[in-house]
């Protein structure tokens, strides 16, 4: 496996520079850190005693990779998982916190485990996703990824605002579904045709 940091370096350039869009309710965003992630570690980078989007604009690339490291892997809990779940819900964690590991929690109760829903990594959730994998050992990442890119689409079906994030102005498949695909086995990645049917109601 890819260390913890290689894996920060692929999200943070997969996110991208700044950006302020205002259907995204993250807000101001750099790197793939938003302004309430600095709000919360109390990163006023310009001094001015306020944490406002001048702060996010002034976050560099290194400073986006230690938030990640630490915050995103560390401390959820992300390295007790099995291996190869780490590097999709990491990723899922910095694009949609608790909400990664809440995915995972309900795949392992459809896969027969009874484990809370809480979007923490305790003892139980532990032990779930390594039975889980004992028993499907070469489909776990895969259930995981393809969990994540139907909460995409369903989020998308919820919230109008967020469709662009899910489908281009072509009608194929937007950053999300691209996203979470990257941590799918190619076979199971959706052809341009269904995904394009998957999205058809929305107009």
């Amino acid at each position: 496996m890819r260390s913890v940091e290689a894996i920060a370096e692929e999200i943070v350039a997969r996110e991208g520079g700044y950006v302020n869009d205002p259907d995204d309710p993250g807000g101001a965003t750099n790197f793939g850190v938003t302004i309430g992630t600095l709000a919360r570690l109390g990163m006023d980078l310009d001094g001015d005693g306020r944490i406002t989007p001048e702060d996010v604009r002034r976050l560099t690339k290194a400073q986006a990779r230690e938030i990640f490291v630490k915050h995103y892997f560390h401390r959820p809990g992300i390295g007790q998982l099995p291996r190869p779940l780490q590097a999709s819900v990491f990723d899922m964690y910095v694009n949609s916190g608790a909400h990664a590991v809440k995915i995972l929690q309900r795949l392992l109760n459809d896969m027969g485990q009874r484990i809370s829903v809480d979007g923490g990594i305790g003892p139980q959730t532990v032990e779930a996703a390594e039975i889980a994998f004992g028993s499907a050992p070469g489909h776990l990442g895969d259930a995981y990824g393809i969990a994540r890119r139907n909460y995409y689409y369903a989020l998308a079906d919820r919230r109008p605002a967020s469709r662009k994030y899910a489908r281009r102005r072509d009608g194929g498949k937007g950053g999300w579904i691209i996203r979470a695909e990257e941590f799918i086995s190619p076979r199971y990645r959706l052809t341009d045709a269904e995904h394009k049917r998957r999205v058809a109601a929305w107009g």
